[in-house]
C-alpha cells in the first residue's frame, strides 16, 4: 500500500471499504442506477474506480466521465463519448451514427480528438438525439457501468448561467428518460460529486428527476480503520510509532476521512525525516497538527472546503453559510438562538430567509461541514473547525452581541 495524498486509488492501494464495495457491487450487478454521495475526500472516486476495475475483470465495460469542466449538455455528451472511445465496438457505432463528422477511421484518432469531433457535431437542438444514440450504442454485448463524476458541479454551472431551473430540468429529465427507455439494455449509471446533488435538486423543486437513482452514502472510516490504515503506512515506510500515535491522529481529526488520514501521515513522515528520525510519538502528532496540518503547508487540505462551498451555494446562500460557520467555529455551536438572530438580521435582505437558512444548513450537513446535536450544529471535523476559527476569530461578532432594527424596537 503506497501513500496517496491527492490521487484516487485502486488495486493494492485501495484500503478497506470491503462492506461498501460489496453492497455497491451488488446494486450495480442488479442493474440499479446509483447516486453516490458523501462528504469531501471520502474516497467516492476511488471506490467507483475500484468497482470498475473489478467489474472489468469479470467481463464488464467500465466508462468513467468527469464532467466538472462541462459548460453545456453538448459538453457532457462529448465527454461521455470520449470515455467510450477506447471501446471500439461502441466508438465505431457512435462514429457511424455521426459519420459526416468523421473523415478518418475512429481508430486513427485519439480519445481527445474523438471528443472534439463529437462536440463539433452537437448543438442545442441535437444533443438530446445524439446523446440518446450514444447511450444506445453503450448497450454493448457486455454489461456497461457508466460513472458520471462531478455531475452536481456541472448542473450548478448550468443553473448559474441564467438562474433558470429549466436547463437543469431538461438535462435531468432527458437522462432519466433515456435510461428508463432502454431498460435492461441501458448502461448502469453511477453519478457522484464533491457537492451534494440531492440538496441542489431539492432547492430547485426537482427531486423527482433523480428518483430513479438509488442513494448510496459513503461514510467516514471508524477509528479502528483509521488506525489500521495509519499502521499499514508506517510499516510500508519503515517508521516506528509509539503506542497511541494512530489513535491520536484519529482524535485530532475527529472524523475518519481517508484522504486526511493519508495527509496527516505524510506530514508526520516529513516531520520525522527532516529531523533524521524514524520514530513518531504522540507529542509529534500534536506538534505537527498545529504547525503543519493547520499551517501554511496544510492549507490545501482545508481550503478545498471553502472553494467547494462556493460551488454549492448561490451568493445569498454562501453569505449565510459564512455567518453560520463562523459562529459555529468561534462559539463552538450554531445554536437555535443564534439561528433566530441570524434570520432577524437578514430578514430585510433575503426573501424567505428562514427557508434559505434551512437550505444552507441542509447543504452544510450533507457535505460534512456541520452535524446537528441537541444544542444546535457543530463541526465534526476538528481541523476544519480550527481553520475556520482562526480565519474569523478576530473579527466575527457573535450573533448574540449584534443589535438589529428588530431588537431596537423591543422593550
Amino acid at each position: 500500500m503506497r501513500l496517496s495524498t491527492g490521487r484516487w486509488v485502486s488495486g493494492d492501494d485501495f484500503f478497506d471499504r470491503a462492506t461498501e464495495l460489496r453492497l455497491l457491487e451488488s446494486l450495480v450487478r442488479d442493474r440499479n442506477h446509483v447516486l453516490l454521495s458523501g462528504q469531501r475526500r471520502m474516497g467516492k472516486t476511488s471506490i467507483v474506480r475500484e468497482l470498475g476495475r473489478r467489474l472489468e475483470n469479470d467481463g464488464w465495460i467500465f466508462l468513467f466521465a468527469d464532467v466538472e469542466g462541462a459548460d453545456c449538455p453538448e459538453d457532457l455528451v462529448a465527454t461521455i463519448a470520449e470515455a467510450a472511445h477506447p471501446i471500439r465496438s461502441i466508438s465505431g457505432r457512435v462514429a457511424a451514427a455521426m459519420q459526416r463528422f468523421f473523415a478518418e477511421n475512429v481508430e486513427e484518432i485519439s480519445a481527445h480528438e474523438f471528443r472534439l469531433k463529437i462536440r463539433a457535431g452537437l448543438s442545442a437542438g441535437s444533443w438530446q438525439h445524439y446523446g440518446a444514440q450514444l447511450f444506445r450504442e453503450c448497450a454493448d454485448d457486455k454489461p456497461v457501468l457508466l460513472a458520471v463524476d462531478e455531475l452536481p458541479i456541472f448542473l450548478k454551472r448550468l443553473h448559474r448561467d441564467d438562474g433558470n431551473a429549466r436547463r437543469v430540468d431538461d438535462l435531468l429529465s432527458w437522462m432519466r428518460g433515456v435510461v428508463e427507455t432502454l431498460g435492461e439494455r441501458a448502461p448502469v449509471l453511477i453519478t457522484s460529486g464533491s457537492i451534494g446533488l440531492e440538496p441542489f435538486v431539492q432547492r430547485l423543486g426537482l427531486p423527482d428527476r433523480i428518483n430513479y437513482l438509488y442513494s448510496f452514502r459513503l461514510g467516514p472510516w471508524p477509528a479502528e480503520t483509521c488506525e489500521s490504515c495509519f499502521n499499514r503506512l508506517a510499516e510500508r515506510y519503515e517508521l516506528q510509532i509509539d503506542d497511541g500515535v494512530a489513535l491520536a491522529v484519529y482524535e485530532r481529526l475527529g472524523v475518519g476521512i481517508p484522504h486526511l488520514v493519508q495527509s496527516f501521515f505524510a506530514r508526520l513522515r516529513d516531520f520525522a525525516g527532516f529531523r533524521g528520525r524514524n520514530r513518531l510519538t504522540v507529542d509529534d502528532v500534536h506538534e505537527v497538527y498545529q504547525t503543519a496540518f493547520l499551517g501554511p503547508a496544510g492549507q490545501s487540505d482545508i481550503v478545498h472546503y471553502d472553494t467547494r462551498l462556493q460551488d454549492a451555494l448561490e451568493d445569498e446562500g454562501y453569505t449565510l453559510a459564512m455567518e453560520i460557520l463562523a459562529e459555529a467555529a468561534t462559539q463552538d455551536v450554531f445554536s437555535p438562538d443564534a439561528r433566530r438572530r441570524l434570520e432577524r438580521q437578514y430578514a430585510e435582505k433575503i426573501e424567505d430567509v428562514r427557508g434559505c437558512v434551512s437550505d444552507v444548513l441542509d447543504v452544510l450537513v450533507h457535505d460534512g461541514y456541520l452535524q446537528p446535536d441537541a444544542g444546535g450544529y457543530r463541526f465534526p471535523l476538528h481541523p476544519l473547525k480550527d481553520w475556520w476559527a482562526g480565519r474569523f476569530r478576530d473579527h466575527h461578532v457573535p450573533l448574540r452581541d449584534r443589535r438589529t432594527d428588530h431588537d431596537a424596537g423591543e422593550p
